[in-house]
């Protein structure tokens, strides 16, 4: 019999992707040791936003949660989520601080670290896998999954066989949009599966509806483990449920092994966090239906629906079919990118500023600009010397892996905060998210932490926020004023403070210029 494994997410994309990341370690310790004796794959606990949110919101140090988790989580391996030369910020970071990060996550008890880039350009995450290899992890080397008219079965084995050449110790399918269907996942994973000879795992989302029939052509077409988060928090933008899966596979050739009991144990434990979690707010209940609209248009579930508020904003709603119309050619012109996150934010965006500003590219954010020079990495398709010349001017695209540019980092990092730093972990916190830090750090001298209850997170507005750091109002101000002279009329400037607040997560934060 060849048992499917189960990589179970309740500790950390479940509640990232309903509640904004906002379960307290407090909340996960009482049932770590239950969720251990299951006998999951692995248990994701880590990384995503997860390091991002404890700092920023909940006033814990990430590096803690990670050490109380392992002395609970014996037996089953600890996993986490990596953005390749980015870690868990948001911009790449020199290969000394990539190295650093991925020594002292393994140090301190992670097990596999599942590494994945917004480009699927292997460049941006060679490093980190190498440093896991050095430090003894395990390498879980990702693909993001996307359709497009460049992307086939041939090119995603090739990706795999690259990515196994890399050392990679098994590949991950990362389906972050829920538009992997079932019987092309059966192609997808027979493609791989003769690709490579390492194991191969799919991560999917419910948020089209398929994700349950996806698994199970998938498995079918022999993938090892899959990815599925414990009922209460399953479903909708989170991961299928694992009980039922569990269930489906009972006494076939893929029996997981799990105990159903056990399971309804660990879901009972979870049940009254949920029904908190709705009644406060921090739950919408709308996270946990469908939208099949992200298998009509091909857009994520998260970037439609942002969409849409953004239009909302403008008083343009009735633009959405232009704008959906404008995602692919966008996409397109920017070499056909995953949308995932940041590209997703960045497609999203220009589409709407091209559509308002009733001419293509008349305003460009300096992250569209980023993406056509080549500061992301390389896209999957070659962007045309037309687009390029339009938004790049006489400026050449860089053709290197893009932290080549960058200079060590770590010493002059550890100097600048060295009146701080408690622990060695300090210096990365720092690295990644410096002013979230800076303040974390400052309320663990002060004895503040934890002084403020966590409210819900505001429906709107503020979940995007947590994505990035924040940019000096200067910046913002230029580009209020960009908008302004592109615009010249009062409307013009209603649409550009509206931008500005509300017309993706990288402007909401005040990253558009930065």
């Amino acid at each position: 019999m060849r048992k499917v494994g189960i990589t179970e997410t309740v500790l950390r994309d479940a509640h990232q992707s309903l509640i904004a990341t906002r379960m307290r370690t407090e909340e996960m310790l009482p049932i770590v040791e239950q969720l251990d004796d299951i006998g999951y794959h692995s248990l994701e606990a880590w990384g995503g936003a997860t390091f991002d949110a404890c700092l920023r919101f909940l006033d814990e140090d990430p590096w803690d949660r990670l050490r109380k988790i392992k002395a609970k989580a014996k037996k089953t391996p600890l996993q986490m989520l990596l953005r390749g030369q980015n870690l868990l910020g948001y911009k790449h970071y020199a290969d000394d601080v990539v190295e650093y990060f991925v020594q002292k996550a393994i140090a301190n008890g992670m097990d596999i670290i599942r590494i994945f880039d917004a480009m699927n350009d292997p460049r941006n995450i060679e490093t980190a896998i190498k440093a896991c290899i050095k430090e003894g992890g395990h390498a879980q080397a990702c693909i993001s999954y996307t359709t497009s008219p460049v992307h086939s079965l041939d090119l995603f084995a090739k990706d795999a066989k690259i990515l196994e050449g890399m050392g990679a110790h098994s590949i991950c399918i990362k389906d972050m949009a829920g538009l992997l269907k079932p019987y092309d996942a059966y192609n997808l994973i027979k493609a791989i599966k003769e690709s490579v000879k390492i194991p191969v795992q799919l991560h999917t989302h419910y948020t089209s509806g398929v994700a349950s029939m996806t698994y199970l052509k998938a498995i079918e077409a022999g993938v090892d483990v899959v990815d599925t988060a414990i009922s209460p928090l399953a479903l909708g933008t989170s991961q299928p449920a694992t009980e039922p899966l569990v269930a489906s596979l009972q006494d076939t050739e893929y029996d997981t092994g799990l105990d159903l009991m056990k399971l309804s144990d660990i879901a009972e434990y979870f049940r009254p966090f949920r029904e908190k979690w709705i009644e406060s707010g921090l739950l919408d209940p709308k996270m946990l239906g469908v939208d099949a609209n992200a298998l009509i248009y091909q857009v994520p579930g998260g970037m439609l629906s942002n969409l849409v508020s953004q239009l909302k904003q403008s008083n343009a709603v009735d633009k959405l079919d232009e704008v959906l119309k404008e995602v692919p050619r966008v996409r397109e012109d920017f070499g056909f990118p995953p949308l995932v996150t940041p590209s997703s934010q960045i497609v999203g965006t220009q589409s709407v500023f091209n559509v308002l500003m009733g001419e293509r590219y008349k305003m460009v954010p300096k992250e569209s600009r980023g993406v056509v020079k080549g500061e992301y990495g390389k896209s999957p398709a070659p962007i045309s010397e037309e687009i390029s010349k339009k938004i790049l001017g006489d400026e050449k695209p860089i053709t290197c892996r893009p932290a080549d540019l960058i200079e060590p980092e770590l010493d002059k990092i550890r100097e600048e905060i060295k009146d701080m730093i408690e622990q060695e972990e300090d210096v990365l916190s720092y690295a990644l998210l410096p002013q979230v830090a800076k303040a974390f750090f400052k309320k663990r001298k002060d004895g503040t932490l934890n002084q403020t209850p966590l409210e819900p997170a505001p429906k709107k507005a503020e979940p995007a926020k947590e994505q990035f750091d924040e940019e000096d109002d200067d910046e913002v101000a230029a580009v209020i004023s960009a908008a302004v002279a592109a615009m010249g009329s009062q409307s013009g400037t209603q649409f550009a403070v509206n931008s500005i607040r509300q017309l993706s997560p990288w402007v909401l934060a005040g990253r558009i210029n930065r």
